[in-house]
């Protein structure tokens, strides 16, 4: 049986049984969704390049590490090592110093809202971790759809075909995230708006 016809799971198996063109069809068949992902967040070929290569160095250290557990969910892995090394580059780029030598170089260049005033920057940038904070007290399979559905644009049919529910099943849990969502923002009073 050819590579290319082969389920992620078996392929993953090969690989660290040590058939290295496991990892390239892995990587072959997912590179469009991944690097598209990349590419929205930072539209800059070099950068995303960068990235999407540092997200397969980390799931290769992982499948080597022989710490991955295959649940027929490698594609939505990837995804969430690829959003954290994008969040990964933006606090980088925020950190960077000040370049005396390029008087065209402004920190201002580097986020990802530049037409926002810095106060509604911050604002931004608490409002985003006030709902990374709220996402991470979902239970795992509600957080799961809802990020696979927000941030990498998924259908539902994708979801369910990733995660190996029904699409019905991958619709609740979008609904009751959204519903558990809400309860938290109530409980903690949390203001998501200026």
């Amino acid at each position: 049986m050819a590579n290319c016809v082969l389920p992620d799971a078996i392929l993953i198996k090969n690989y660290v049984g040590g058939d290295e063109s496991a990892i390239a069809t892995l990587i072959e068949r997912h590179q469009s969704k991944i690097y598209g992902f990349i590419y929205s967040k930072i539209p800059d070929r070099d950068v995303c390049d960068d990235v999407f290569q540092d997200t397969f160095i980390k799931v290769i250290r992982k499948l080597k590490s022989s710490s991955y557990n295959e649940e027929g969910k490698f594609l939505p892995w990837v995804m969430r090592i690829a959003h954290n090394l994008v969040i990964d580059h933006f606090r980088k780029a925020k950190k960077m110093p000040l370049q005396r030598d390029s008087e065209e170089f402004s920190i201002f260049s580097v986020m990802s809202e530049s037409s926002l005033n810095i106060e509604d920057q911050i604002i931004l940038e608490q409002v985003e971790m006030d709902l990374v904070r709220l996402v991470d007290e979902l239970p795992d399979d509600q957080r799961e759809v809802l990020m696979m559905r927000i941030y990498q644009n998924l259908s539902f049919k994708e979801i369910a075909d990733l995660t190996g529910v029904s699409i019905n099943t991958a619709l609740g849990r979008m609904r009751y995230a959204l519903m558990n969502l809400r309860k938290v923002i109530e409980k903690n009073q949390v203001i998501l708006v200026n």
